[in-house]
């Protein structure tokens, strides 16, 4: 803890406050931490106690991601207060989990909507890497009846299946994209020069075009 506090920054904490991390540790300087203590289940515990978001990061980072039982995970998630501990927990941890099929569908019908977007985000990683068995028309239906009045992150989450739906799946991509127009969801989000925007119609097109040209 004493390490981590020597490594704080308050011009980093202050870029991070407008997400909604309260931690001004840089995050490459949390992953050489990380590197020299190695996997360490214990202290990853003990970190994760803490409360402290930082302490959080590096106890995801340190953790053996295989050996949390779905309860723990439960709970892990719904304590997860910051956008970033939400979602290194579901990338880092629950995707590598044997019970994260569970816990996906579990999550999706939560009504928390911060624990439904961890169930759609886990919905998006099938939809691009383990699709059999998804009704992706199904996720279609719900996606455009939801997304529109979802507080934020459930409709990031909504929006990035929808965009990988169009991406992966070449059948349902017209419609895709045309819920997508309709609902205009992020069609005006600021994007930087050299970055895909957000918005699907958009997303999906210059995914597919990159695609094309590989």
């Amino acid at each position: 803890m004493a390490e981590l506090a020597e490594l704080e920054d308050p011009k980093t904490r202050v870029v991070n406050e407008k997400h909604g991390d309260d931690h001004g540790v840089n995050l490459s300087k949390l992953r050489a931490l990380a590197k020299r203590l190695k996997t360490q289940q214990e202290l990853a515990s003990r970190l994760w106690e803490t409360d402290d978001t930082a302490a959080r990061l590096l106890a995801i980072l340190i953790c053996r991601p295989k050996a949390f039982e779905r309860d723990e995970l439960d709970v892990m998630l719904r304590e997860a207060r910051t956008p970033k501990v939400h979602d290194w927990l579901v990338n880092y941890v629950v995707k590598k989990n044997p019970h994260s099929e569970e816990l996906r569908r579990a999550w999706s019908a939560d009504p928390d909507p911060v624990v439904a977007s961890a169930g759609w985000a886990l919905t998006t990683e099938r939809v691009a890497k383990k699709p059999e068995g998804l009704d992706l028309p199904g996720l279609l239906d719900v996606i455009e009846a939801e997304m529109k009045d979802a507080p934020d992150r459930l409709q990031w989450a909504l929006n990035h299946c929808l965009a990988q739906i169009g991406i992966e799946h070449s059948e349902y991509r017209t419609r895709a994209i045309d819920i997508g127009e309709r609902l205009e969801v992020l069609k005006d989000y600021p994007t930087s020069p050299g970055c895909t925007s957000p918005f699907a119609p958009v997303w999906i097109t210059e995914m597919v075009r990159r695609q094309r040209d590989e």
